[in-house]
């Protein structure tokens, strides 16, 4: 598909979800104002909505828009019942956090559905530790839980650049597939299947690119680097997230522009193909 916004396949569109949760950050809070902005962002008259691979992202029913996610309680659970709403409805969840804990009960719905989900994973970080500062529901755990509970057959990252040796363990207890920063074009040297899971952290970028977010770590990847791996992606993504963006720290909009195109760049990817059952 290349110009039209309807996906092949028996899945739906592809659906934004908003997920204003920030309360598992550890350093700096701000990113549960994002969900809007990176709507806002990604509709804004500066540009079109034609991605680099040719898809309007614009056309009538290319995408939809489910909301935010409310809750009262257990934000947790409300989390992972929206996004299993969506499934049920063979839609295509695109959460947009938040913080990067939210990842975790995103993937709980999308773990029962799929049996050999495969998580390709953007960040600075490896979001290992099997608990930060007491919390086992950090932003900086997600993906401890993700694999303790075989959510995922596989997690791959891309753009890590902040290993220490306990993520280290738990990245060989899980068997994760890290490509530091520095590996070019990490996504040509593996293969993926489908379904695949996107989980996409600003901060996986340079500072200089994008300057709102709590843990800014110089030395990342450029929107460059990011856009031609997401393009590398050959299997079906089926979902996908993006989280970490504090608009508190960003300038001049940067960092909301950039939210905005990785966005359309996703739902591009995700609207061109989807044979997965």
């Amino acid at each position: 598909m290349a110009s039209s916004g309807s996906a092949k396949g028996p899945w739906g569109a592809p659906t934004l979800l908003g997920v204003p949760l920030d309360e598992n950050s550890s350093y700096k809070r701000g990113a549960a104002a994002a969900p809007q902005l990176i709507r806002d962002a990604l509709c804004c008259e500066s540009t079109n909505m034609w991605t680099e691979l040719g898809v309007d992202v614009g056309a009538e029913g290319a995408y939809e828009d489910a909301g935010d996610v409310q809750w009262n309680g257990d934000a947790f659970s409300a989390i992972e019942q929206a996004v299993e709403g969506l499934l049920e409805k063979r839609q295509r969840p695109v959460c947009l956090g938040g913080d990067h804990s939210i990842t975790y009960p995103i993937v709980r719905a999308f773990g029962r559905r799929f049996k050999d989900l495969t998580l390709i994973h953007f960040d600075a970080h490896p979001d290992l530790y099997d608990h930060f500062q007491g919390n086992r529901h950090s932003h900086a755990s997600p993906f401890a839980r993700i694999m303790e509970e075989k959510l995922a057959k596989r997690l791959i990252q891309v753009g890590i650049r902040t290993m220490n040796p306990q993520q280290k363990k738990q990245a060989e207890r899980f068997k994760v597939e890290i490509f530091e920063i520095g590996r070019k074009r990490a996504l040509e040297e593996v293969k993926t299947w489908c379904p695949v899971y996107v989980s996409f952290d600003m901060d996986v970028l340079d500072p200089a690119f994008a300057p709102g977010v709590s843990h800014r770590e110089p030395g990342g990847m450029s929107v460059r680097e990011v856009l031609e791996h997401l393009h590398s992606i050959t299997a079906t993504i089926v979902g996908a997230d993006i989280v970490e963006y504090n608009p508190s720290r960003d300038v001049s909009e940067l960092t909301g522009t950039v939210a905005g195109k990785i966005l359309k760049e996703l739902l591009g990817k995700m609207l061109m193909a989807c044979n997965c059952p």
